[in-house]
């Protein structure tokens, strides 16, 4: 295994197990600080989005129009960007829309004494099934944008965990209370960020045989579309849900003002 493909590991293993870090905060901390949780979810909106527009799809536009020449090769890109959404949007509707991971829930809901009911256990569970199903696609784009460039993955990488962090907090709240076991509901909130290495794993050992210059442009603008599926349908609402609409505004600019001076810095 060579640097870039362990790098790649690493990152995606980081992404994933910020689920951790949520179910962390949910049974550490004792109050909800929604202005940070606004504005770092608006910025990780704004890294996605900037990344999928101006960085993948443009790379996936460029390969396709080598190989097909200018209208058929934004053709195939602009398929496989919407196919990417199709790919997300169909595991969303497999979701019950009570059981949804992306409902906000805050640290406050922590300190309200269990409510021991299977119902809720379920329901817990539901969620971290859920947010492992979501986060597989999300360790494919990790685990391929590092392979790519590696600054430009770790970015995405980051954007991710940051994601993932509510996601973590969304388990934890139910689990504990519905056990009342504050080390169970942290358990499964970390375990749920082992399908993104597990999606990376299964690219690298299934795709790799077969990837080529047409491959890798497919699944660029696939996981634009992903990314941008996620930035509109979850991080957004999320992030103004969590405090006023200025503060996300402010993280979507500064993700994007981010993204772009690192990119002019490295070229």
């Amino acid at each position: 295994m060579n640097q870039s493909v362990l790098l790649a590991f690493i990152l995606t293993l980081f992404a994933g197990l910020a689920t951790g870090v949520g179910g962390m905060i949910a049974v550490m901390a004792t109050r909800t600080n929604k202005a940070f949780f606004s504005f770092t979810l608006g910025l990780s909106a704004g890294v996605m989005i900037y990344v999928s527009f101006i960085e993948l799809f443009r790379e996936s536009e460029i390969i396709f129009t080598e190989f097909y020449g200018d209208k058929q090769g934004l053709i195939f890109t602009v398929i496989c960007f919407f196919g990417g959404m199709l790919l997300v949007s169909m595991i969303d509707k497999l979701v019950p829309a009570h059981e949804n991971p992306h409902e906000v829930r805050s640290i406050e809901d922590m300190n309200r004494p269990p409510i021991k009911n299977q119902k809720i256990l379920k329901m817990g569970i539901v969620t971290a099934l859920v947010v492992s199903i979501h986060n597989f696609p999300e360790g494919i784009a990790t685990f391929m944008a590092v392979l790519e460039n590696p600054t430009l993955g770790i970015m995405i990488a980051v954007a991710i965990a940051i994601h993932n962090i509510p996601e973590g907090i969304a388990i934890a709240v139910p689990i504990y209370h519905a056990t009342g076991n504050k080390k169970k509901a942290f358990q499964l909130s970390f375990l749920s960020g082992f399908a993104e290495p597990l999606g990376a794993g299964l690219t690298y050992l299934f795709l790799r045989p077969f990837i080529s210059p047409v491959l890798l442009a497919c699944i660029f603008a696939m996981v634009a579309g992903i990314m941008i599926f996620i930035s509109f349908d979850e991080l957004l609402p999320a992030s103004r849900e969590y405090g006023e609409h200025h503060i996300s505004i402010y993280g979507l600019i500064s993700g994007m003002a981010i993204m772009a001076l690192s990119l002019i810095l490295l070229v």
